[in-house]
């Protein structure tokens, strides 16, 4: 007996035994089988997440930010203990005793599934399980993924240390509200850094990871509170706050962003503009669009909080005032339903949804409203963000009486003029979406009306740049940003007009002639594929010989076809090349009159080289970039500057700059081209808009039909430019010149940067010679001569200058032609021609469709 009860206890513990081996085999088994070709879990130690890259401003001021996944990367050192606290509390109490995998929280998660018969599934994965989860494998609850990620997780333990592989997970996860990681999401939901959080602030985003959308801080309020007061009794039982401690915090009530408890960080932000925008795109093909937005750069903007707004505010000015005189309202041509507009929260949910510039702040802020009621003289309108006073908002008749409707016939898209509004009605319906503004009393700033504004439909860019940096201050690409984002400082390729005339004179500097040159001012005829080119100046008259520097102050035509035809236009080319306005200008002489495109950015980089005294300037938009550890993979500036390390410089002396740029112009060509830019200033075609009080050298430019006018103009330290036209170019009128509608852009912003920069005297080269000369005819004058006529020129030292000799360009028609009286009156002029006989030059000779680019 007693030796069968021993036999069946061996029968049975055999059984057993085997059975357990079985099970231990198979168990062993499906962990090789599935440990096979498992993604590496080593390059988890060199993982760098997408983080978000920022822009900040020259003074420091966080501008902008690009990111696909909006992430800051805390480093663990960086992350307070209290947060890792709160995450281990609510997701892995064990995390720092556990080998990867937490053997009880699996069986208690297992035997609470069936205890619930498949209704209380959760999930027992670890910190590290889900970092394994998140990085290498898929999101699916299938055993297979369990038993990789549980394979994975053993390794990953060994090869990282627990701080590691906790950063890891708390600057991976999604936390809701498009946060990724903890830094991000204190800032998303507090406004704080993650040293600010409280305990119980810690504990709300611990609470995040399970479900973000199902604890949403305004929508789950009541459950979002309920997780976190479990999160702070688990931190309570784990020894990371003591019984009082979580007494007060548990009384603390659920606060956020969101719930309106804190101000958001985007309100801090400035809205997007062209200015980052184009950082975006130039970094984008600088460092890979992937690289810029995942790679947590640090960006160091070049541009000037203060002038920047101004800039924007000087281009917007123009623009509104041209749009305005020619009186026509389009409006914004969206509108509400009229089911929306019965109470003021539906019309308000709906106007918020309504895409239209909300970035305008042009006298005062601009602001989105619908028109609620039109009456028998006035409009009663809703505006977004602004409470309605007792009586309502309107907008009255007097104010719309400026403009005639444009009427657009939804059949064939012909638009035509409705009368002069008199009445509020004559503009608007109900249902209109509008842009409003507050009017206000210059004196006392005391509130007059609401009034009508809407978007010009004619557009410019303004750019200005530092002279020896080439460090961009302030950029304008429009009137709005959120209007349009197309950059017309940097992408629009216009016809720079009369803009482009000194690069011809600097070309013909650099060889050989000087201010004083004469050149004749006489009609021409050129025979062209497109017929005969008979080009004019912009008076209808031509002056005879006349010297060079009467020629760009005035903008004179012909002179400059007959100094590009004497010079050759192949030189002409090699200096617009050398200055980066073109790649490659086509030979042409039109072009010698600015007829081909380039744009605002690279013309007002060119004219930054003549202020320098002709050294090259890399225009930049960006100081320096560094990376997410803060090393700089980028830096503009490039001088050398040797006293920089020096620690014993004597007080209040400056370290010495050595500029290593190469040279594009000589310095003395650079000096006269200056001076001569300056009389197009103090008694040229700018005379009347630009008076800075400090020396200042431009140039204008307006183009056949005043489809482009532009100016570009610069002191000793800041240069500027400015450009207006359609986006589709179409003439913009008779009075539409460059030294009319850019000028006064340039001065309105100049007068604010010379207050803040200054503006001395051009630097004068030592080769310079001055001599006195009359500016109408060339001829020398004695030193001690005096008037309005009198000009000292600057000549090359060891150059004699040669007085008296007239260029013609080859075109020898100077003799036989009438050189002072007009061309045009009511008919034309009666002459000889060379051959003897009598003809008759017509009043405005044309040159059919062939553009001959800037008239002046």
């Amino acid at each position: 007996m007693f030796r069968f009860i021993l036999s069946f206890l061996g029968a049975i513990f055999t059984t057993l035994t085997m059975g357990i081996a079985m099970v231990a085999l198979s168990i062993g088994a499906v962990f090789w089988i599935y440990g096979r070709d498992l993604p590496s879990h080593e390059s988890l130690a060199q993982y760098t997440p997408p983080t978000i890259s920022r822009i900040y401003s020259g003074q420091g001021r966080l501008i902008d930010e690009f990111a696909k996944e909006r992430r800051l990367f805390a480093p663990a050192n960086t992350i307070p203990d209290l947060v890792k606290q709160a995450f281990i509390s609510a997701e892995d109490k064990n995390f720092y005793t556990h080998e990867g995998y937490d053997l009880r929280g699996i069986a208690a998660a297992a035997i609470d599934a069936v205890k619930s018969r498949g209704q209380d599934v959760r999930g027992a994965s670890t910190i590290t399980q889900q970092v394994m989860k998140n990085f290498l494998l898929s999101g699916d609850r299938r055993a297979e993924r369990k038993i990789k990620e549980i394979i994975l997780a053993a390794r990953l333990e060994e090869t990282l240390p627990k701080e590691k592989i906790l950063e890891l997970y708390l600057n991976e996860i999604f936390l809701g509200q498009n946060s990724y990681g903890v830094a991000a999401a204190s800032q998303t939901y507090f406004n704080k850094t993650l040293s600010e959080l409280a305990p119980h602030e810690a504990a709300f985003l611990a609470s995040l990871p399970k479900a973000p959308s199902d604890y949403h801080p305004v929508r789950r309020k009541d459950r979002l509170l309920a997780r976190r007061n479990f999160v702070l009794r688990e931190m309570k039982e784990n020894g990371y706050i003591d019984e009082a401690a979580y007494e007060s915090e548990v009384a603390q009530p659920l606060r956020s962003v969101q719930n309106g408890d804190f101000e958001s960080f985007k309100a801090e932000l400035p809205p997007r503009d062209y200015f980052t925008d184009e950082i975006r795109r130039q970094l984008s093909r600088d460092f890979g669009e992937g690289e810029f937005f995942t790679g947590g750069l640090t960006v160091r903007a070049t541009i000037d909080n203060e002038m920047q707004p101004i800039a924007a505010n000087a281009l917007r000015r123009e623009l509104e005032q041209y749009d305005r005189n020619r009186g026509i309202w389009r409006g914004t041509r969206k509108n509400l339903s009229a089911e929306v507009l019965g109470s003021e929260q539906s019309w308000r949910e709906a106007l918020a949804g309504v895409r239209v510039p909300r970035d305008i702040d042009l006298e005062s802020q601009w602001y989105p409203a619908v028109v609620l009621e039109v009456g028998q003289n006035d409009a009663r309108i809703g505006i977004e963000n602004v409470e309605e006073d007792e009586d309502g908002h309107w907008i009255p008749a007097k104010d719309v009486q400026w403009a005639r409707k444009l009427i657009v016939d939804e059949e064939s898209g012909k638009t035509s003029l409705g009368r002069k509004a008199q009445v509020a009605g004559d503009l608007l319906e109900v249902g209109d979406v509008v842009l409003v503004r507050r009017m206000t009393d210059d004196g006392s700033g005391e509130f007059i009306r609401w009034t009508l504004r809407q978007v010009p439909e004619v557009q410019g860019g303004f750019v200005a740049m530092d002279v020896d940096t080439g460090r961009v201050l302030a950029m304008q690409g429009g009137f709005s940003y959120q209007a349009s984002v197309f950059n017309r400082s940097t992408q629009a390729k216009r016809q720079p007009g009369s803009s482009f005339k000194p690069f011809v004179y600097a070309s013909a500097l650099d060889s050989g002639y000087s201010p004083a040159t004469i050149v004749v001012d006489a009609p021409i005829e050129i025979n062209t594929p497109q017929g005969v080119w008979r080009p004019k100046n912009a008076s209808n008259r031509y002056y005879g010989p006349t010297p060079l520097r009467t020629g760009i102050e005035q903008s004179r035509n012909l002179m400059t076809i007959r100094l590009a035809q004497e010079v050759g236009m192949d030189v002409v080319g090699s200096y617009a090349e050398r200055f980066g306005v073109y790649d490659d200008l086509s030979p042409v002489l039109a072009n010698a009159l600015g007829s081909q495109e380039t744009t605002l950015y690279q013309m007002v980089s060119a004219y930054a080289m003549f202020a320098n005294g002709g050294e090259r300037v890399q225009p930049t938009l960006v100081d320096r970039v560094q990376d997410r550890y803060g090393r700089t993979v980028y830096q503009h500036d490039e001088r050398i500057c040797n006293d920089c390390q020096n620690t014993e410089l004597a007080p209040g002396t400056a370290p010495r700059i050595i500029s290593n740029r190469e040279r594009v112009m000589d310095p003395v060509t650079a000096y006269q081209l200056t001076s001569m830019m300056r009389g197009v200033v103090e008694r040229g075609t700018a005379r009347r808009s630009v008076d800075l009080g400090v020396p200042t050298a431009g140039k204008t430019g307006t183009t056949n039909d005043a489809k482009d006018v532009w100016f570009i103009g610069f002191t000793s330290n800041i240069v500027a430019g400015c450009y207006i036209g359609y986006d589709q170019p179409r003439p913009m009128g008779r009075g539409a010149t460059g030294g009319g509608m850019c000028g006064p852009v340039f001065q309105r912003f100049m007068t604010e940067a010379v207050k803040k920069y200054g503006g001395g005297q051009f630097e004068v080269p030592e080769q310079c010679r001055f001599i006195k000369i009359d500016r109408f005819t060339g001829a020398r004058l004695s030193d001690g001569a005096s008037g309005a006529n009198v000009v000292s020129e600057c000549f090359r030292e060891g150059e004699e200058p040669i007085f008296g000799i007239t260029f013609d360009g080859g075109f020898a028609m100077g003799a036989d032609l009438p050189l002072v009286d007009e061309v045009g009156g009511g008919g034309g002029r009666q002459v000889t021609t060379s051959t003897g006989k009598k003809a008759v030059v017509g009043p405005k000779a044309g040159f059919g469709t062939l553009s001959s680019g800037g008239l002046y």
